[in-house]
């Protein structure tokens, strides 16, 4: 009965924790106890036991946030090394499917840094792109971390890779608001001639983007005919990515 009980008290402790840390917004107190369906003593005691874990707090208003272990936990080196084993089934079924290379990139101050590769098919394809420096702004990947506000736009002007990189600011700016409004970003002979891509967002628990993940292989292959499709596959593959992050918003289209 004990163990029952134990066992009991866990589940909703992390029920609890569950809907603090997936909400977009600080929680009330009355929000947590009528969602859960819980009692008020009930909650009451095992916010006070997530609090002394840090694993929740309270704000001024006294409404519950996801704790500083968290906040220490994202600062963590390996944080980014577990997104990438997170993100390693959805990357190795893109690769299936399109049977092109896949990459998965993070922000990192103003660079984009790309952490995990899942190598094409095909014996001509792209490079391995996992930590090499490029400008992102000539980058499928790129453009949607400008687009959703979680890559800052670089400053002064923009390197031109080939004559088909995008150095004009109105063009880019043009650029990232059809971005937003499609939910992809393409990039045609920009970095590279030859080089294609498309990218989608992957979005976290508030419904920013966290990261970005491409297809990318010669234009042979990859060019205007089929850069919709596959940015379609991109979109509907990420959804469940982004719910694992606890996005709520992604299992019925992106937030």
């Amino acid at each position: 009965m004990t163990t029952q009980v134990g066992s009991q008290a866990v589940d909703r402790a992390a029920a609890l924790l569950t809907l603090v840390v997936e909400s977009g917004a600080p929680r009330t107190f009355t929000s947590l106890v009528d969602e859960l369906g819980l009692a008020k003593s009930t909650t009451s005691r095992l916010l006070q036991a997530l609090e002394r874990s840090r694993l929740v707090q309270r704000d001024q208003a006294g409404a519950f946030r996801p704790g500083a272990l968290f906040s220490l936990y994202a600062a963590r080196p390996s944080a980014v090394h577990d997104l990438a084993e997170l993100a390693r089934p959805t990357l190795e079924r893109l690769g299936e499917l399109t049977e092109e290379t896949v990459n998965l990139a993070v922000p990192r101050g103003s660079e984009l840094v790309e952490i995990a590769q899942v190598d094409s098919r095909y014996v001509l394809g792209a490079t391995n792109w996992v930590g090499v420096d490029v400008p992102a702004h000539c980058t499928a990947l790129g453009k949607v971390l400008y687009a959703f506000g979680s890559l800052p736009l670089p400053k002064g002007n923009l390197e031109r890779r080939t004559p088909h990189s995008p150095v004009d600011r109105a063009q880019l700016d043009h650029a990232l608001v059809e971005i937003r409004r499609r939910g992809w970003a393409a990039s045609l002979d920009e970095l590279e001639l030859g080089l294609a891509a498309v990218a989608a967002p992957v979005r976290g628990v508030d419904g920013a983007v966290v990261a970005a993940i491409s297809v990318s292989g010669p234009t042979t292959r990859i060019n205007d005919r089929g850069i919709t499709a596959l940015g379609e596959v991109l979109l509907t593959e990420l959804r469940g990515l982004s719910t694992q992050l606890g996005n709520r918003a992604a299992g019925g289209g992106l937030a």
